[in-house]
């Protein structure tokens, strides 16, 4: 079996994303087998190239986004380079992008220009906070669209500013947003014969994310106004991160039948039935005694681990907090691949989150690297569009494509 086959082996991708959302939805389609075409800009290429070197002027966050990717490096300024770019639109089955609204259409790659070139053309857009809309002209990134949708008002202490996450969360989650979105879409077409213009957006995808707040809001006529709780659950209780011995830090949901296993792991019977304890509305109304409670008992232990291993005997859901440093050299993380070791031929070996996708017939740990700039510049012209040796050398000579050797 050829390293590259996986399920989506035989489906081609233009990619003119940048940065992280549109990247990780490609990322999807080029660890999964799909053909990913990245078009860069010349002279540089893509900007985090320019970022993360730490060996052998090597990009990692690069790295960790492109794997897979070929990469074809074009001064887009030259009109040759967009005809060049124009056939090979035909030859693709999806092109996604995630430039400010409006960009596509300027540099001539819009969605009906696109279906002229290829009637069934698939393309997805994804932005910060979508393609139409009062606010879609905005520039954005991921904290643009968290604070929009309501989600940063959710995450800190109750009387204190806000907080924002230190993970691409937005970003991420959108970016497989739009992955989803296009398979759907290519099912559709091979149904009906028909494309389509998908506007995938980071506001809408957080949106989505709240799980209770805006139907207890709305519900409620207003009564209730959902805000940021600190280190614990606003809904239910106890559920959140409790101080454990030594000082370290443990997640420990004991919610609705949980409760019951957290007052026997505990010894304390008793509270499954005590008025004002037996149900997740009473104890949110003594909230900081259910929690008082449980951290006095957990600092009873000699360690985290000791607390956990009582816990779990329990059937109490509980983990501990690790750090990053913590995660890189966790069993189970490395065992699943969830921790993944790069081998790449220039930076040498590092570690990276690995692919979350893991199927029955297929390794999620393919042998992928990432490309130079401008890497498959030549295989692309001459396999794609059939340009000779001489023809290829001239576009290098006029500076229509570029490449370099990081």
């Amino acid at each position: 079996m050829n390293k590259n086959e996986h399920l989506l082996t035989g489906i081609r991708v233009l990619d003119f994303t940048r940065a992280l959302a549109g990247p990780t939805c490609t990322r999807m389609f080029a660890e999964m087998g799909a053909e990913v075409i990245k078009i860069e800009s010349a002279p540089n290429g893509e900007m985090t190239r320019q970022i993360t070197k730490m060996r052998a002027d090597r990009s990692f966050y690069f790295i960790q986004q492109n794997l897979n990717k070929k990469s074809f490096c074009v001064d887009l300024s030259q009109g040759e380079a967009v005809e060049i770019i124009k056939e090979i639109v035909p030859h693709c089955d999806v092109v996604v992008e995630n430039f400010r609204p409006g960009v596509m259409e300027a540099i001539g790659f819009g969605y009906e220009t696109l279906k002229e070139l290829k009637e069934d053309i698939i393309l997805c857009s994804i932005s910060a906070l979508g393609q139409k809309g009062p606010l879609s002209k905005k520039p954005g990134y991921d904290y643009i669209a968290q604070a929009y949708s309501g989600v940063t008002s959710m995450i800190g202490e109750k009387d204190s500013a806000p907080y924002i996450p230190l993970v691409g969360l937005g970003d991420i989650s959108t970016g497989v947003h739009g992955a989803f979105g296009i398979a759907a879409s290519l099912l559709h077409r091979a149904r009906t014969g028909e494309g389509q213009h998908l506007d995938i957006a980071l506001l809408d995808c957080y949106y989505h994310y709240h799980e209770l707040n805006v139907l207890q809001y709305s519900g409620t006529e207003g009564q209730i106004k959902p805000t940021r709780g600190g280190r614990h659950v606003t809904y239910v209780c106890p559920a959140g991160v409790f101080e454990g011995p030594g000082g370290g830090y443990m997640v420990l949901m004991g919610f609705l039948h949980h409760w019951e296993d957290l007052c026997t792991a505990m010894g304390r019977e008793d509270l499954t039935e005590k008025e004002g304890w037996a149900t997740d509305p009473e104890r949110l109304e003594r909230q900081s005694e259910v929690i008082a409670l449980i951290e006095a008992w957990l600092k009873t232990f000699g360690s985290v681990d000791e607390a956990l291993a009582v816990l779990e005997k329990f059937d109490v859901p509980c983990a501990p907090v690790l750090s990053v440093e913590d995660t890189v050299n966790h069993p189970h993380l490395i065992e699943r691949g969830t921790v993944r070791t790069i081998e790449d031929p220039i930076a040498g070996t590092f570690k990276i989150p690995g692919h979350p996708i893991k199927t029955s017939g297929y390794s999620a740990e393919g042998d992928f690297v990432a490309p130079t700039l401008g890497q498959h510049n030549s295989e692309i012209l001459e396999t794609i569009l059939g340009k000779s040796t001489q023809e290829i050398a001239d576009l290098a000579k006029k500076g229509v494509t570029s490449s370099s050797d990081t």
